[in-house]
C-alpha cells in the first residue's frame, strides 16, 4: 500500500511591520501554487492580506511577532488561513465602515465560508478564515 500524504501544512513567523502584509501576500501565492490548491488563489491572498493587516495595525506590542498558518484540509481541500497575534482582543466588523480603513474583516467574512478567532494558550488570540477548495 503507497504511503498517505499528509494535507500541505505551512507556517511562518514575520515582523509586526506593514511590510509583511505584501512578504505573506507573496508567500502564500507562492506556496498555494505549489501545491496547486484548487481553490481561488486570489482570494486567499487577499484573505491573507486583511488579516495580516489587521494583526499589524491592532495587535502590535513590542519584542512579539505575528504568526501566519495556511492548511489545507484534507476532506474537502479547503484552505484554513491562520493569524496569531499578541493581543487577545479581537476587532469587531464594522458594517458601515467609511474611508480606506475598517473593511478588512468584513471583506474576509463576505469571502470566506467561515470567520472565526480563538485565543491562544501561550498569549494572544488567532484568527481564522476557511475558504473552500474546488
Amino acid at each position: 500500500m503507497p504511503p498517505t500524504l499528509l494535507a500541505p501544512d505551512w507556517s511562518m513567523g514575520y515582523p509586526m511591520t506593514p511590510r509583511t502584509v505584501r512578504l505573506t501576500r507573496l508567500h502564500v501565492r507562492r506556496r498555494l501554487t505549489m501545491w496547486l490548491w484548487p481553490g481561488d488563489v486570489d482570494e486567499a491572498v487577499l484573505v491573507t492580506s486583511e488579516l495580516v493587516a489587521n494583526a499589524v495595525r491592532h495587535g502590535r506590542v513590542p519584542g512579539h511577532e505575528l504568526w501566519l498558518r495556511i492548511h489545507e484540509l484534507e476532506e474537502d481541500r479547503a484552505l484554513s488561513i491562520e493569524v496569531s497575534d499578541p493581543l487577545r482582543a479581537f476587532p469587531e466588523i464594522q458594517e458601515n465602515a467609511t474611508g480606506d480603513t475598517g473593511r478588512g474583516l468584513l471583506v474576509v467574512s463576505s469571502i470566506a465560508a467561515e470567520l472565526d478567532w480563538f485565543p491562544r494558550a501561550e498569549v494572544g488570540k488567532t484568527v481564522r478564515a476557511r475558504l473552500n477548495g474546488k
